[in-house]
């Protein structure tokens, strides 16, 4: 199996991780990486609870971690962090992670259709029980509803054109496979440009598939809110759209006033919540990029619960 290779490893646990012996939640999974390191980082008393909407990687990572009994492991997206945290009886978080990247098992594996380099079943759904597929979208949406989704998510500057040629095709024959979806680009987008524009299309399909701006942003909010004084959110993001709602998150929240500049008083009532501990994002070093091409584009923020 070819697992996901963790990005930014040691320091998105080490800025995670401040007390060894407190409760973490990590909320995807995956096949265990960033979760494998954080658990050797734990003591006794520690604690881990970890989700993933994936079923594959919900199962591996379950078997994985059966005989620790200071992970417990969910089939769940990390938006429900909140109701997790009532059935753990946990009140509040040390340290909350996510890595929003898709595995490298995912995209390699046909059978999980995400990739667009080998035929498979157009779907793009992390959870296939929930949700709307994408050959679901592109057999159904109207041509400026596709375009627009394209161009939003993938920012993709030949959607309408490509979303033109979608919707003539689906009248002759409706989309079920990854292939006929890369045909209609290989018309549309130059030979030097097809796998770059095939990869802004399926991001944008698998991100509007999946809600995961708006996934992110319930998350953000449910995090801050579930942490302790002076814990710790560690969000990894890969690509510009995910990265730009963590930093205006974590500098909204970092603000202690939001009034005009030439208010005398302050009249916002506005209360800093999060401390940024890192004005710019870390990024990985070339010789991590050299060992694994998919975290070139990573991005790794982190922002700290103010203390009350």
């Amino acid at each position: 199996m070819n697992q996901h290779v963790p990005v930014l490893l040691k320091e998105s646990v080490d800025l995670l991780i401040k007390n060894k012996n407190g409760i973490y939640f990590d909320g995807t999974i995956g096949f265990g990486g960033h979760s494998s390191e954080i658990i050797t980082r734990l003591q006794q008393k520690g604690k881990l609870i970890a989700t993933d909407k994936d079923i594959e990687a919900f199962v591996h990572s379950q078997r994985k971690f059966a005989d620790d009994k200071r992970i417990s492991v969910y089939n769940a997206s990390f938006t429900e962090i909140d109701t997790i945290a009532k059935i753990e009886f946990i009140e509040k978080f040390d340290g909350i992670f996510v890595d929003l990247g898709v595995s490298s098992y995912q995209l390699d594996n046909v059978e999980s259709g995400f990739t667009f380099r080998e035929d498979s079943p157009l779907d793009l759904r992390m959870n296939k029980k929930s949700g709307i597929s994408a050959s679901y979208l592109l057999n159904n949406f109207t041509q400026e509803q596709i375009s627009e989704i394209l161009f939003t998510y993938g920012e993709e500057k030949l959607s309408r054109k490509i979303a033109r040629f979608i919707v003539e095709k689906r009248e002759v024959e409706k989309f079920n496979s990854t292939l006929q979806l890369k045909k209609i680009v290989e018309k549309v987008i130059p030979p030097n440009y097809v796998n770059k524009s095939l990869s802004r299309i399926f991001q944008a399909l698998r991100i509007y598939v999946n809600n995961e701006l708006e996934e992110l942003k319930n998350f953000l909010d449910k995090s801050i809110d579930l942490l302790c004084n002076g814990g710790r959110l560690v969000i990894l993001s890969y690509h510009s759209l995910e990265d730009r709602i963590v930093k205006e998150k974590f500098k909204y929240e970092s603000l202690r006033c939001v009034c005009p500049p030439k208010t005398p008083i302050c009249i916002c009532g506005k209360k800093q919540s999060l401390i940024l501990l890192n004005s710019k994002p870390i990024i990985p070093s070339d010789l991590e990029i050299n060992k694994n091409r998919r975290a070139r584009s990573a991005k790794l923020r982190v922002a700290e619960k103010v203390q009350s």
